[in-house]
């Protein structure tokens, strides 16, 4: 296998020296793509780790390296300063960074059903939006998809940030254990890992978000306008390996494999092997689109609507975006489909 991985310094610490060196060596053909994350999950941005292992990033001529920061904010911010090519930002995030003059664009629907959800204690007496009115919600960023999406359910329910409610930053994992077990928080504004993760760490947690927001999709792919206007090529490339990744991991012939390929990209994950498995069943099911018409990664017009009213509504932008339609394209994806006919 001829592809990289790379992770923040925090991460890195904490895995084998074996793991971030014992790759081979680089192939001289290969063009180096560096890939951002918004957490060290390898299961979250599983059809990546599918492509790298099973090699069609290799068969697309690209060697293609994994940094896993600290929310869609940081994505953004990367690949806004040249830092990386592709990102797994969440929607809310890309509108609001383009109402601040930043081309980022969105090429491919991950998350095709809501991987967020508002979670409370399974023992809470709070069971829906609207009994978080003065309540506190804790989110694992300050500027993620997270924060949108509760934005989003909490304004549906009448309600805005600041006013009615507030947000606490608080982290994800232990930390997010912690804010419920001290008080800190009522509610959490989780991603299906992060509720998967505390329920398996003894902390019980129940989602009460209202079923209509399962249509907001959530992270999926991005680039900027430039790489789309001046290298269209190199973004084909990447989707259809992507595709070709995210195909391979919804055919439960090849699990072992898959669950293998991930196990390599985050060797955390892979230590509790019935763990792993539950957590990519969850996250791999909010990854298959209700209609598959248009095929995998499709982004719905409407619903970008949706988000961008939402944003509106919850202050997030000032106003509507001029071209709402630029910040996102169908096109790659479309190609990517075609190819896995």
């Amino acid at each position: 296998m001829t592809t990289r991985r790379l992770f923040t310094a925090a991460f890195a610490a904490a895995l084998p020296v074996a793991a971030l060196f014992g790759t081979v060596a680089q192939a001289q053909d290969l063009r180096e793509i560096t890939f951002v994350q918004p957490s060290p999950s390898a299961i979250n941005s599983f059809p990546v780790f599918v492509a790298i292992g099973e090699g069609f990033f290799e068969e697309e001529g690209l060697d293609v390296t994994v940094e896993a920061i600290n929310g869609s904010g940081a994505v953004l911010q990367a690949l806004s300063a040249g830092q990386a090519v592709f990102g797994r930002p969440g929607p809310g995030p890309v509108i609001a960074a383009r109402s601040r003059g930043v081309d980022a664009v969105f090429i491919y629907n991950v998350a095709a059903r809501s991987n967020f959800g508002i979670v409370v204690r399974d023992e809470s007496d709070i069971q829906g939006p609207e009994d978080l009115r003065g309540k506190i919600i804790g989110t694992g960023t300050a500027d993620g998809a997270e924060v949108g999406f509760a934005r989003n359910v909490m304004s549906g329910a009448g309600m805005v940030a600041g006013e009615d409610f507030e947000f606490l930053t608080v982290g994800d994992g232990g930390p997010a254990t912690v804010a419920f077990n001290s008080g800190e928080m009522d509610a959490y504004s989780s991603s299906t890992a992060d509720a998967a993760i505390l329920n398996q760490r003894g902390m019980a947690v129940r989602d009460i978000t209202p079923p209509e927001y399962a249509r907001f999709f959530g992270n999926g792919i991005a680039t900027m306008g430039d790489t789309i206007r001046n290298d269209p090529e190199l973004v084909e490339k990447f989707m259809r390996a992507f595709a070709r990744g995210h195909a391979f991991a919804l055919d439960d012939a090849n699990r072992e494999a898959v669950l293998n390929h991930l196990a390599e990209g985050n060797p955390q994950e892979g230590e509790d092997k019935e763990f792993q498995s539950a957590l990519f069943d969850a996250v791999r099911s909010k990854t298959i689109p209700v209609d598959m018409t248009n095929g995998l990664g499709y982004l719905p017009p409407e619903v970008w609507e949706e988000w961008q009213e939402s944003l509106v509504a919850g202050g997030e932008i000032a106003a509507p975006l001029d071209d709402l339609t630029a910040a996102y394209t169908n096109e790659f994806s479309a190609k990517a489909n075609e190819a896995l006919q």
